[in-house]
């Protein structure tokens, strides 16, 4: 009967050690064989102590825990202790064992113990990829916001479009840190030239659409001295498709923008106006004048013949002008979290209209995150403001 309880002990994944209550080894399982390299009888006393681990302090460590455990364990009326050790085989490889301590006959200490070196490393191996990814998620981060500092240093001034007007104002809220929405001035002489620009997307995909949007807009509008809106947006539509068209096989379909651009005559008070799928709203007397744009945005349908208009209007005083992208109207919240929509929006334009614009621009702001509450917000957001 000895045999055969000695060959199921030895077959067991399982290790044995029976300790007395000073930390003696006085038996020790045959399956220690399989799973540490060492014979029984050599872990015997302090054998276990002497082979198993790594340094003597370590010894005499784990014999005081081993003895705190057994004066816890008598205190408190614990029946079973669990903890995770690694001992050294007799290969001189390191093992991870979970052991399960209760307390038998003679106050001996009876340890049960489970190879779980695989499990461990898997852990080990789980927490340096999420340090990793943790390290790649910082710098990514950390781009963006420099990315962020690259954008904000190309948007102009919002007190240098002030200074051309009575009073102004920008709400820019990017969706994330870098935005895919962007504004643009431009002072030649006498006239003024302002766009509220929508480009695809939002993030770092439509941050790189706004710097490319930037740049033509410079290009054309500063370089090539083009004036007419219309015609602006025609050569940023021309200059947008063939950026994006190298290969006949690339779908420029889905690079572009949406744009209101104006250009305001400072000695005549005519203003010129050219929208890409973006309207204008002027408010006059409590009331909102809505100028719609051609249904045609810039880029997108490469192939398609585009023709955009303008446009004129003549400007009074205390007039107020509006360019936006569709990032305020289209934000979900409200107590059915639906669009805040375009109807709204002009309401309370209207309602503010006899605001600075500071003040407009900060009810903006909580209006918008009021309407939203814990909702994340839905797309980027810009809202320019001109008082005449």
């Amino acid at each position: 009967m000895e045999k055969v309880f000695n060959t199921i002990i030895e077959r067991l994944n399982n290790l044995i050690v029976v300790a007395s209550p000073e930390g003696a080894v006085e038996y020790v399982s045959p399956s220690v064989k399989s799973m540490l390299g060492y014979e029984p009888s050599e872990l015997l006393g302090d054998g276990w102590w002497n082979c198993t681990k790594s340094n003597e302090d370590e010894t005499i460590l784990f014999k005081d825990y081993i003895k705190n455990q057994f004066e816890s364990n008598g205190n408190l009326g614990l029946k079973e202790v669990s903890y995770e050790r690694q001992l050294k085989t007799a290969s001189g490889v390191n093992k991870w064992i979970l052991w399960n301590m209760s307390v038998g006959p003679d106050n001996s200490i009876i340890s049960i113990g489970s190879d779980i070196t695989k499990r461990k490393d898997a852990e080990r191996a789980l927490e340096e990829k999420n340090k990793s990814l943790l390290q790649k998620n910082e710098d990514i981060i950390d781009s963006i916001q420099y990315a962020r500092k690259i954008q904000d240093a190309i948007l102009p001034n919002v007190s240098s479009i002030a200074k051309s007007v009575a009073d102004a104002f920008v709400l820019y809220l990017p969706k994330d840190v870098v935005s895919g929405d962007f504004y643009w001035y431009y002072k030649n002489e006498n006239k003024i030239f302002i766009a509220a620009v929508d480009c695809t997307g939002h993030g770092v995909p439509g941050a790189l659409m706004s710097i490319v949007g930037n740049s033509i807009l410079k290009d054309v509008i500063v370089k090539r001295a083009i004036e007419d809106p219309s015609k602006i947006l025609e050569a940023l539509d021309s200059d947008v498709n063939n950026l994006f068209q190298k290969e006949d096989s690339y779908d420029v379909m889905s690079d572009g923008m949406d744009m209101a651009l104006v250009v305001i005559d400072l000695d005549t008070n005519v203003l010129t106006f050219s929208g890409a799928m973006r309207p204008l709203w002027i408010v006059r007397n409590g009331e909102v004048i809505d100028i719609k744009g051609d249904r045609f945005p810039i880029g997108y349908f490469y192939g398609v013949e585009k023709t955009f208009t303008n446009v004129e209007f003549q400007l009074q005083k205390d007039d107020q002008i509006y360019l936006f992208s569709d990032g305020y109207a289209d934000q979900f919240g409200g107590e059915k979290n639906k669009k805040f929509n375009r109807k709204k929006m002009k309401e309370l334009l209207v309602s503010i209209n006899a605001m600075s614009g500071i003040e407009q621009q900060g009810f903006l702001d909580y209006a918008l995150k009021n309407w939203r509450q814990e909702i994340e917000q839905t797309d980027d957001v810009l809202v320019i403001g001109l008082r005449i």
